[in-house]
């Protein structure tokens, strides 16, 4: 694949008798957003560091623009990839400036105070740069760390858990920025438990549990559950209509009265049912399956 910033083929990894990733494969192409969704223990931490050359996998091999990643080339792995940990891990007796211009010449930066510069008007804190790191919001040092992972402009940022903990502005604005770097032409991976905020951000959604169990678009993950949900509100309380519905998978909550039915032609009959014991109907809608029904049903069957 021509385009594809990063290829992941049947990584393992094992911590002792422990398996954290298994057999897991992952392409991802430039200007592409691919969020890792899995419960607390799938790997996803784990799969990033690999992905990042920090660790080797125990079998399976990373491919980086088109390069290996071996102990040989982990030069090309760090300037290949910005990764953004879940703690900023800033200096904090250092201004922002400086935590920014000692990484980059840690990093052999040519021009590293046009780097800092840059980085920091791309995450819009060039008024905060003389202030100590220490003394700022989780969001702004959240905003830090991203600065960092973006200085040498990597073709791959890896993002865990980027707006974990952030208030409602700040996890927009980093939401905002992720946008930006897809327009950019950068591959982005992201992991998150927030799945409103993966909906919202991705191209595709990697579902883990030490493996892969479903990557696909959001669309396309929620028709992967069988049958349709059909929401009828009634007048007065939902629940006394149940009966009528016998045979029918049905629940009420309220005025509303939720079926899981296996076809779109069957409901009229609900329809028909309720009305001929007296329901007023007030209104009929089909319901999307969610990304969380989706989710929950591929976790809970791993």
């Amino acid at each position: 694949m021509p385009d594809a910033v990063l290829i992941a083929e049947r990584l393992t990894r094992t911590f002792g008798p422990r398996l954290a990733v298994s057999d897991l494969s992952l392409t991802v192409e430039a200007g592409e957003v691919v969020t890792l969704l899995g419960p607390n223990g799938a790997g996803k931490t784990t799969t990033m560091r690999m992905m990042a050359g920090l660790i080797p996998p125990s079998s399976g091999r990373v491919i980086l623009n088109q390069t290996p990643l071996t102990a040989a080339t982990t030069d090309h792995a760090r300037h290949a990839v910005g990764l953004l940990t879940e703690a900023p891990g800033l200096w904090e007796r250092l201004s922002v400036r400086w935590n920014l211009l000692t990484y980059a010449r840690l990093q052999g930066l040519r021009d590293a105070g046009g780097r800092v510069e840059a980085a920091l008007a791309q995450v819009g804190l060039s008024d905060r740069a003389d202030e100590l790191a220490g003394s700022l919001s989780k969001g702004l040092k959240q905003r830090v760390a991203i600065a960092r992972a973006l200085i040498h402009q990597p073709p791959l940022l890896l993002l865990d858990e980027p707006t974990s903990g952030l208030d409602p502005a700040s996890a927009r604005h980093t939401r905002e920025l992720i946008g930006s770097l897809r327009r950019e032409g950068r591959a982005v991976i992201v992991s998150t438990h927030n799945l409103a905020e993966a909906e919202t951000l991705s191209d595709r959604i990697a579902i883990l549990n030490t493996t892969v169990l479903a990557l696909d678009t959001p669309a396309a993950l929620r028709q992967r559950l069988a049958g349709l949900q059909v929401v009828i509100e009634v007048e007065g309380d939902a629940a006394r209509w149940l009966t009528a519905l016998a045979g029918v998978p049905a629940s009420a909550l309220g005025s509303r009265l939720t079926l899981d039915l296996d076809r779109l032609d069957a409901v009229p009959d609900a329809v028909a049912a309720l009305a001929g014991t007296g329901a007023r109907i007030l209104s009929v809608t089909p319901d999307r399956r969610s990304l969380e029904d989706v989710y929950l049903h591929l976790v809970g069957a791993a």
